[in-house]
């Protein structure tokens, strides 16, 4: 499985400094060149919506419901089965892929997230991209090492290295996602993404929507008892770099291993994802489709290596 990498960094005020508050003056990192992103356009956009816990998701299903509401020209190209934590797994060598058509402007790709964004911009979306794929919204956070795993972000990602902008929306807090309280929160994370997406097409103007190669990872607290609660706040965000995630391997003694999964929080990093969503806030990273680094990791590299051989 190939890994993502989401940047620490404060790139997301390039177009939307009223939604984040204040971030910290870091300089945008140096990327491969990819494909520019279109022009938005002046009115409602065309979105691909696509997730990793498959078509009929409640959360991708909502998302479809609100984003229509809106006004928006929406398709669902998304993975036939639950697909969470594939990341950004393509095509896994089969010959063949099926794809069914269940519905009008919905489709089902029996592959992941990162399969059902390629068919969706080579197929569905063939001779004009879309303006926008969102991913989700996913049951439960991408938080941390929880997005470097994440099929929600795998998604997101797919249309990034395409030249296409893209959104991850997940929600969830930091403790085990209730079925009930979760699909209720879905509710305030998705009219915030509607906000999020106005506020990026009425700023782009006749621009992108994001910077070249830039995608916004989105993940929305539980707020309330219920889920229905509103976030404190907004803020701009990085992938706090700690897997709180630890597998547990138990011997069997026939060669098989038991394994279970337990949570081993660690001190939040300030300024990280974590710390905004315990904080109950709206935490907005930005992130790229590489694994480029900016130049202060570039020159180090070039001092360890100065005078090395083949």
């Amino acid at each position: 499985m190939r890994r993502k990498r989401v940047l620490p960094l404060a790139a997301l005020m390039l177009c939307t400094p009223a939604l984040a508050g204040t971030a910290p003056a870091v300089a945008a990192p140096q990327t491969a060149p990819a494909a520019q992103p279109a022009a938005a356009p002046a009115g409602p956009l065309r979105i691909l919506l696509t997730n990793d816990d498959g078509y009929n998701a409640p959360g991708i299903r909502k998302a479809f419901e609100r984003l229509t509401a809106a006004g928006h020209d929406v398709t669902i190209v998304a993975p036939l089965t639950n697909q969470s934590g594939t990341g950004t797994k393509m095509m896994s060598g089969a010959p063949t892929i099926s794809v069914k058509h269940p519905e009008p402007k919905v489709w089902a790709v029996d592959g992941t997230p990162g399969d059902s964004v390629a068919f969706g911009l080579a197929e569905v979306f063939t001779g004009k991209a879309p303006d926008l794929v969102v991913s989700g919204t996913n049951f439960g956070p991408n938080v941390a090492g929880l997005a470097t795993h994440s099929g929600t972000v795998g998604g997101a990602v797919a249309a990034l290295e395409s030249g296409v902008p893209a959104i991850a929306l997940s929600t969830g807090g930091l403790s085990a996602p209730d079925p009930v309280t979760t699909v209720n929160a879905m509710g305030p994370t998705l009219d915030f993404a509607v906000k999020l997406i106005d506020r990026l097409r009425v700023r782009a103007r006749s621009g992108p929507l994001l910077p070249q190669g830039v995608g916004l990872n989105v993940n929305h607290p539980i707020v309330g008892a219920d889920g229905k609660g509103t976030a404190a706040g907004v803020a701009t965000t990085f992938q706090d770099p700690q897997n709180f995630l630890e597998p547990d391997f138990t011997d069997a003694g026939d060669g098989t291993w038991k394994v279970s999964v337990k949570v081993a929080l660690k001190p939040a990093a300030k300024g990280g994802d974590i710390e905004a969503v315990a904080a109950g806030k709206i935490a907005v990273s930005p992130m790229n489709s590489d694994w480029n680094t900016g130049p202060v990791d570039q020159a180090v590299t070039s001092a360890l290596i100065a005078g090395l051989r083949p």
